[in-house]
């Protein structure tokens, strides 16, 4: 008898296209950090949302090409760390939290530690994820997801530039910003991730009002992309406190764990 045919081997060279978006990720936030060092505000935070809309793709990429791999989800687990961790600590560093050195050696050195909070609470969010991944509810997030974390530093620092406010001057209110978006992301906080109910052969869709909601900031950010973005950021920045305050409501049916 003959034996059977062996199934044919998938060539390695197809696992290069998901991790070309990562390193694309990666190359943005580094850029991020170089435009920043250089006084380049609004380079440096477009590159942070080029870096999340590539985050986005590389995973779906890999799934769409059935070219998953241990190696890509450690990749792209480094890359965020750095597009998403480093880079807006970096940004919001330069853009002013270097500032509070005018206020005395003490406040100068909380301006750093506050930037090495932020990063440092990315690394921890960034590894509770890796850990608990094939556990938690995939219809939420547990703490804010460093993408959006980055998105709500980097879209302050945008609007704020853009409409011509000295980050400076701002450096107390940056502070307060760079520490809430830290702790929040560490955080036993539930956000909504978007991806669908969870359950079911139709697990991967979301309700309609999701796309006319997509639309509409879809317009928004034509007109006006900073603000938009900053203000989408505030409110899913918002949207897991307020989350959290309506399952502790008496009678609720779905406790906080």
């Amino acid at each position: 008898m003959s034996e059977p045919n062996p199934m044919p081997r998938r060539g390695r060279g197809i696992y290069l296209l998901p991790n070309l978006f990562t390193t694309g990720g990666l190359f943005a936030g580094f850029f991020a950090i170089i435009a920043a060092s250089q006084g380049r505000f609004t380079a440096a935070c477009i590159a942070i949302f080029v870096a999340g809309i590539l985050d986005g793709i590389d995973g779906r990429v890999a799934r769409l090409t059935n070219t998953q791999s241990e190696f890509g989800v450690q990749y792209d687990s480094l890359a965020d760390l750095i597009s998403f961790g480093m880079a807006p600590a970096l940004v919001m560093y330069h853009w002013s939290l270097m500032g509070m050195r005018v206020d005395g050696p003490t406040l100068g050195k909380i301006g750093w530690l506050g930037a090495f909070l932020y990063a440092a609470c990315a690394a921890l969010r960034l590894a509770r994820f890796n850990s608990q991944v094939a556990t938690v509810d995939k219809r939420y997030f547990v703490g804010l997801a460093s993408p959006a974390a980055a998105g709500l530093m980097a879209s302050f620092v945008w609007t704020c530039h853009e409409l011509g406010l000295n980050g400076h001057e701002l450096r107390f209110a940056a502070l307060g910003v760079t520490i809430v978006a830290a702790l929040l992301m560490v955080s036993r906080l539930r956000y909504t991730s978007f991806k669908g109910s969870g359950t079911g052969p139709r697990s991967d869709r979301v309700p309609f009002v999701a796309l006319v909601i997509a639309v509409g900031i879809l317009i928004a950010l034509w007109v006006d992309p900073p603000k938009t973005l900053l203000a989408t950021a505030v409110l899913y920045a918002l949207s897991g406190p307020v989350l959290w305050l309506m399952r502790r409501r008496p009678g609720a049916a779905d406790p906080v764990p």
